[in-house]
């Protein structure tokens, strides 16, 4: 047996699933942004019903850390369901916005760029993107947002809990951007 057919065995009769899907994207809306959980809580989205209301609820809970980190906190526990932030989880989100990166998540809402420093266009919307591969695993959904300062789309992994909502799992949205022009001195 060569090594195309020990290829062609994995893949199509060793067990292996070959998954297929499409290219789907939503824009999730937000008339205004909440000011405290209680108000973060009662977004309509807030069911957790959606894997993508899920995911666009992430980029709301990490924009409030410039202003109140504990509210930011406690948005992600929300989210999280019954697997709040460890310690290390949240010494990472610290780590990210030192140096005065408020602008990090602003970047991930419709119309804010780095040109105009990244204020979003209101209503507050994130789009949220699924493609053929973000259902390769049962029970969880990998879902791209894509960033006015960033050249690709980051990613959060959603689970599916048996009570019918998704909570997020990992998120990886605190790379870096492009600065706002303003902070550019040769501009």
């Amino acid at each position: 047996m060569g090594f195309l057919d020990t290829l062609k065995k994995v893949f199509n009769g060793g067990g292996a699933k070959i998954v297929t899907g499409s290219n789907k994207s939503f824009d999730i809306v937000f008339p205004n942004m909440p000011e405290n959980l209680d108000s973060f809580k009662g977004l309509p989205q807030a069911t957790l019903a959606s894997p993508y209301d899920t995911a666009a609820l992430t980029v709301v809970a990490l924009s409030f850390y410039p202003k109140d980190r504990e509210l930011c906190y406690s948005a992600l526990d929300f989210l999280r369901g019954p697997r709040p932030l460890s310690g290390v989880d949240k010494q990472f989100i610290n780590d990210r916005f030192m140096d005065g990166k408020d602008y990090l998540m602003r970047s991930y809402f419709n119309g804010a760029t780095p040109q105009n420093d990244y204020a979003p266009a209101s209503p507050y919307t994130v789009t949220v993107s699924e493609n053929p591969y973000s259902r390769e695993n049962a029970g969880y959904l990998k879902l791209f947002i894509r960033s006015g300062g960033a050249d690709s789309a980051r990613y959060v992994t959603l689970r599916n809990a048996k009570d019918g909502k998704w909570y997020l799992w990992d998120q990886f949205l605190l790379s870096d951007v492009r600065p706002p022009e303003s902070t550019n001195p040769w501009a």
